[in-house]
């Protein structure tokens, strides 16, 4: 059973159910609960994620399948300030990996990292011991870009079990990452977190924008000129509609 005391609160948004949450509330939740949420999963949501699911049923059930569902994105936390709910905040990917790892070796808490690529995995184990001495990283896996068989998959998940972690962090971007920890749902032991670019930003291959643009929601902003190529479509896209998709359902 989940602790009572604790409430879950959520905004529907274009039908995705998002956490009315803040940091604190955020880690006090997850530290109280944390041997019941093993085996569950947390989406971490955006602009992105929230339209990808309004257009997909699959996707949708996936995002509201999780024990929470976090404003990463400043826009989700505003449409709920704007909805009623004055005390929502963001909780970003990032930054939620920041305050578990600042609170593991205090609380014993163990970690293993599922995706990425294998240089991105050996930086972010090199920066992560180097700020956090005794932080205990037992395990990490870049899964191939294929697809992996039943059999691979099963020994995957044998090896994150004997691991034993209490967070597993899955950086394999939307929707794939949500995907991911569905089918995995009650079959790993820990508790699984999709960070999406989390990987890179604390093995320092991406930089946080600046604490003014956070505030202003104009991060999307910040990683668009970093990587304009790959996310202007993307950005442009689905920035237009969730601002029509929201007007729509007002």
């Amino acid at each position: 059973m989940f602790n009572n005391t604790e409430e879950l609160i959520t905004c529907n948004i274009l039908g995705v159910n998002i956490n009315v949450t803040n940091m604190e509330h955020t880690l006090d939740y997850i530290k109280n609960n944390l041997n019941e949420l093993k085996g569950k999963y947390i989406c971490v949501s955006n602009v992105h994620t929230t339209v990808m699911a309004s257009e997909n049923n699959s996707y949708l059930n996936i995002q509201n399948s999780g024990i929470m569902a976090l404003p990463d994105g400043k826009p989700l936390s505003v449409i709920s300030k704007v909805k009623g709910h004055k005390s929502a905040g963001r909780v970003t990917g990032p930054d939620l990996m920041e305050e578990i790892f600042k609170i593991s070796v205090h609380n014993g808490y163990t970690h293993y990292f599922y995706g990425s690529t294998e240089d991105t995995l050996i930086n972010l184990k090199k920066i992560l011991e180097g700020k956090y001495p005794k932080l205990k990283i037992v395990g990490m896996y870049s899964p191939p870009f294929r697809n992996i068989l039943k059999a691979e998959d099963q020994e995957i998940v044998s090896n994150i079990n004997k691991c034993n972690p209490d967070f597993i962090w899955v950086g394999l971007g939307a929707p794939k990452q949500e995907i991911w920890m569905y089918e995995h749902k009650d079959k790993v032991n820990g508790l699984m977190v999709g960070v999406g670019a989390g990987f890179d930003y604390h093995a320092n291959k991406l930089m946080r924008a600046p604490i003014l643009m956070q505030k202003l929601s104009l991060e999307w902003l910040y990683r668009l000129m970093q990587d304009p190529k790959r996310l202007f479509k993307r950005y442009f896209e689905t920035n237009i509609k969730f601002i029509y998709y929201t007007l729509m359902k007002r």
